[in-house]
């Protein structure tokens, strides 16, 4: 309930910004991430983690050894991430995306994972974002975001060598999954 609270006054306050005024379900999460070879990922980073419905279920799958480092621009979800989970690198910033990672050594990203809002974005900004996830995935990465309508979709295909879209109705509101493949 609490994360619906934050969730629901995040939203109210900036709209533009945050999605949804619930955070992921669980069918959401698993749907997303059945498609990650774990144990051949080695960097994943989460873009929008929110209060941290996917961050909690990568944390169960990942390998311990794996590289993992969150994206998120809110600061009272960036408080809550930090409570939650005390060990995670939190960056602020999508746009500054290969210059974090760089700065901190972080080879490219084998998996990078999205709750952001892009529908909600400015063109701009969402080309830029899209920019960024491209330039950190590593050849044959996989970016895997949901969004609430298939608005994204052809910006998506142009962008990346495969994409894949399937449906969870199991979602408030339902939500379209795209698994998009980097090129080799």
């Amino acid at each position: 309930m609490a994360d619906f609270m934050v969730f629901l006054r995040r939203f109210l306050s900036e709209p533009g910004r945050v999605g949804s005024i619930i955070p992921s379900s669980r069918f959401l999460c698993r749907q997303m991430l059945r498609n990650v070879e774990w144990n051949k990922t080695d960097v994943i980073i989460e873009l929008g983690p929110g209060t941290g419905a996917f961050t909690k279920e990568i944390l169960e799958l990942k390998r311990d050894d794996a590289t993992y480092v969150l994206v998120e621009r809110d600061p009272q979800f960036r408080d809550m991430l930090v409570n939650r989970f005390d060990n995670l690198t939190i960056w602020d910033e999508a746009l500054q995306l290969n210059e974090y990672r760089r700065n901190a050594g972080i080879e490219k990203a084998d998996v990078i994972i999205s709750g952001l809002p892009f529908a909600n974005f400015p063109a701009e900004l969402r080309a830029g974002i899209l920019n960024e996830v491209q330039s950190a995935l590593a050849p044959g990465g996989l970016f895997i975001t949901f969004q609430y309508s298939l608005q994204l979709k052809a910006e998506l295909q142009e962008r990346f060598q495969r994409v894949e879209i399937t449906f969870t109705p199991l979602n408030i509101p339902p939500a379209f999954i795209y698994t998009c493949r980097q090129g080799q």
